[in-house]
């Protein structure tokens, strides 16, 4: 789907730059793809401090089937009172209209430092620009096949923003290439969000691995870590939602 190349807009201030905020994929029937649309997703984790677990997970999941909310809901791994709830939408007004208002329960308190809201974004060399940024990552989620996903937040250092655009492309061609790897061998699956000015801690990515079995996703971030990009470049990274999806909805 392509886009205007030049909409229209108010005239442009002398000596101020012409802020492009729209998303750019590779050509499509010799036409760049541009599209002014994404998807923003958001991770909610709580713990339950009253009632059982179990009890609450199908009481939000019914919840989330009849107000048709587009979701994933997680037992966390590693907590028994752990639950978390996934959400997207193209507007993220629908976070705060839609979703908060179902998680506004006595029993869930909120565990902020697994808060995460990201958006989608373009690499500019996308062969269907559309279907990567408002399709792929969802139908990743909603995926049976795949009940294991992790989630994590990660920031890069200011030196990698100081290297040349090329050196730049090969550190993240290597990266990307050991992601690729394991999706063909459907082993582990990513989704890969933008975070910038929405992260309390000044992350600017959020990765979900999504997979059948929870061991591939342990073993890419391991991979992950010997190259250029994670052993030199990367500042922070965590903390880890690993969980267990209990319910989909497809909204």
């Amino acid at each position: 789907m392509t886009e205007p190349t030049h909409p229209q807009g108010p005239p442009q201030a002398a000596g101020l730059p012409d802020i492009d905020v729209r998303e750019w994929g590779g050509k499509k029937e010799g036409e760049r793809q541009v599209l002014d649309r994404r998807t923003f997703f958001q991770l909610l984790a709580f713990d339950v401090v009253h009632g059982t677990t179990r009890a609450t997970l199908d009481a939000v999941a019914n919840h989330l089937a009849e107000q048709k909310i587009a979701s994933v809901l997680y037992q966390e791994a590693s907590a028994p009172t752990g639950i978390a709830l996934l959400t997207w939408a193209q507007d993220p007004v629908h976070f705060v209209d839609r979703v908060l208002p179902i998680v506004d329960r006595p029993e869930l308190v909120q565990r902020r430092e697994y808060t995460m809201l990201g958006r989608t974004y373009s690499l500019g060399h996308e062969p269907d620009l559309e279907h990567a940024l408002l399709r792929r990552p969802v139908e990743y989620c909603l995926n049976d096949a795949w009940g294991w996903h992790v989630w994590y937040p990660l920031r890069r250092s200011g030196a990698f923003e100081r290297l040349e655009k090329h050196e730049q492309a090969m550190i993240l061609k290597e990266h990307a290439q050991i992601g690729m790897a394991y999706g063909r061998q459907d082993l582990a699956h990513d989704v890969r969000l933008a975070c910038h000015g929405m992260d309390a801690r000044d992350n600017e990515f959020v990765v979900g691995l999504i997979g059948k079995d929870l061991h591939p996703l342990s073993h890419v971030v391991q991979s992950m870590r010997h190259t250029k990009q994670t052993s030199e470049f990367i500042s922070q990274m965590g903390p880890f939602f690993v969980g267990r999806v209990v319910a989909r909805c497809a909204g």
